[in-house]
């Protein structure tokens, strides 16, 4: 009877959780974990939440790639380093970056980036606008920072990187 009352207890914390916003399996577990309940009560209510379809690293998958995809403007080495923290490798995170791209892709994430810090100029303007080169590494970096391949952004700002390189010197 015990375990009962105890399944019951971390089945409404594990729920409560849910409520705040959906969770990969890893994530649940941890949080659950956290309380210091029983691993194998854990384990249980993992099990049963997953039957229900409460739990589908898919479908989480899915959501959380295109959440960072379309809301924050991140680029896909920046979203697969997060969903890798929430559980999800492998072929499942790149259906999901997959899925995201289909809404935005890569180039055009780029473009809302830059359209919002240099207005709706042409990229061939942006140049023109970047009046140094260190607000262009800024950019860059920024870039990147977000996860976007240095090829992707040259491409995007219609440079190479040695003309960058060039404005160096």
């Amino acid at each position: 009877m015990e375990n009962g009352r105890l399944f019951d207890k971390v089945q409404k914390r594990a729920f409560r959780l849910l409520t705040v916003r959906a969770r990969s399996i890893k994530e649940l577990r941890s949080k659950l974990k956290e309380k210091e309940f029983d691993e194998h009560i854990v384990d249980s209510v993992i099990a049963r939440l997953s039957e229900l379809k409460y739990l589908d690293d898919g479908a989480f998958a899915r959501e959380w790639a295109r959440s960072l995809a379309v809301n924050r403007l991140w680029g896909n080495k920046r979203i697969k380093i997060s969903l890798r923290e929430k559980g999800i490798i492998g072929d499942l995170a790149d259906q999901a970056i997959a899925y995201a791209r289909e809404e935005i892709g890569e180039q055009e994430a780029i473009g809302k980036i830059i359209e919002k810090k240099y207005g709706k100029n042409s990229v061939s303007d942006i140049n023109l606008l970047i009046d140094s080169s260190k607000a262009k590494r800024r950019l860059v970096q920024n870039l990147m920072g977000r996860g976007f391949t240095p090829g992707l952004i040259f491409d995007a700002l219609g440079k190479s990187k040695e003309d960058y390189a060039d404005d160096r010197e």
